[in-house]
């Protein structure tokens, strides 16, 4: 597959600014992979196509208030550093990115908070991901977190192009059953889950199994490469528990339905699957592709958002349905004027 087959047309009106009223009543767009057959639903619908025994897995992350807006020593230029990775806890050194970049060398220092209550050094330049800063703080850690994310923002997409921030961002970039903070990208698929939903879908006796996929900004990057197998995806680090595994397991060897809840679990259990087709424990990183051919081994169905082209993340939903089912299903999210990416609407294949 190459790349330019994953280009289509997509509306900047039909690019989600705000999401849904409620969780569970965005659009959902049912996929049969079996039938070449597509449905129009309301997301709480979901209920009518599951039942006891099946498992959802889902992505616990949690999105933290990455986004920073500082001044530059000197000049007092106005700098935007975007957190990615916390990189050594007891030195307050941090992986970001930085905009303007050009603005920024090694020793240059930055002003955050309107009474400067917080500063960092440029310690290293040359990163592949943009640079390494220094927080200069010498209270504990606990304390620097709460002013550092005090002075954070959420780190919404650069194609939410709104003005004026929405304090309810903060709850809504945000999945119910966040825990596990670490993740700078939000697994937009689980937004759409109220607790009246899951509570539904648990009298139903369907399970839900949680891991842990801190999602980076390396599912947003342009892919620069005709030739897809040349393409690298950044790292992520992620874990998948022993009991997780044995019932994901065990409703496989039950024929019952394996529901992933977006990308970022679906590049997860990918990443961790025995000879035998069954999924393992796993801690660690992954920096997984998935693009055709490709065969899957434990998912049989799958929730996701409405994806920009030539992204990773449509490549891999074109993979799992089938390349000629789903751009025949984003075509028809068009012309019925679906709401795309992060805030936008949702697709069941099955």
């Amino acid at each position: 597959m190459k790349l330019s087959k994953f280009k289509f047309a997509l509306p900047t009106s039909l690019i989600a600014q705000h999401p849904a009223r409620f969780r569970d009543e965005s659009r959902l767009m049912v996929v049969y992979r079996d039938k070449g057959k597509i449905e129009h639903k309301v997301f709480k619908d979901l209920i009518k196509y599951f039942g006891k025994g099946d498992v959802f897995i889902m992505n616990d992350t949690k999105v933290f208030p990455a986004r920073l807006y500082g001044n530059k020593e000197k000049t007092g230029a106005r700098i935007e550093v975007f957190l990615l990775r916390e990189l050594n806890p007891d030195l307050h050194l941090w992986d970001v990115l930085v905009d303007p970049a050009r603005k920024i060398r090694i020793g240059n220092k930055l002003y955050f908070g309107e009474d400067d209550s917080l500063v960092a050094e440029v310690i290293d330049n040359t990163t592949s991901r943009g640079r390494t800063l220094r927080f200069l703080f010498d209270g504990p850690r606990d304390e620097f977190k709460k002013i550092l994310y005090g002075l954070g923002h959420t780190p919404l997409p650069k194609y939410i192009t709104r003005e004026v921030e929405d304090p309810d961002d903060v709850e809504r970039y945000q999945t119910i059953y966040a825990t596990k903070e670490g993740a700078v990208v939000a697994p937009a698929a689980g937004f759409h889950f109220s607790r009246e939903l899951m509570k539904r879908l648990e009298i139903k006796d369907c399970k839900f199994e949680f891991v842990t996929i801190h999602s980076g900004l390396g599912n947003y990057r342009e892919i620069d490469v005709e030739d897809l197998s040349k393409h690298k995806m950044d790292s992520e680090q992620m874990r998948i528990g022993f009991e997780v595994a044995n019932s994901v397991n065990e409703a496989k060897d039950n024929g019952k339905k394996i529901c992933s809840v977006g990308a970022s679990v679906m590049r997860a259990i990918e990443s961790s699957v025995s000879t035998d087709g069954r999924l393992k424990e796993y801690d660690g990183w992954t920096n997984k592709f998935i693009f055709m051919p490709y065969d899957f081994s434990i998912a049989n169905c799958m929730i996701t958002n409405f994806h920009v082209p030539l992204s990773a993340l449509f490549m891999m939903t074109a993979t799992f349905g089938g390349y000629d089912l789903v751009m025949e299903a984003y075509h028809l999210a068009i012309k019925e004027e679906y709401r795309f990416c992060a805030y936008g609407d949702a697709m069941l294949i099955l």
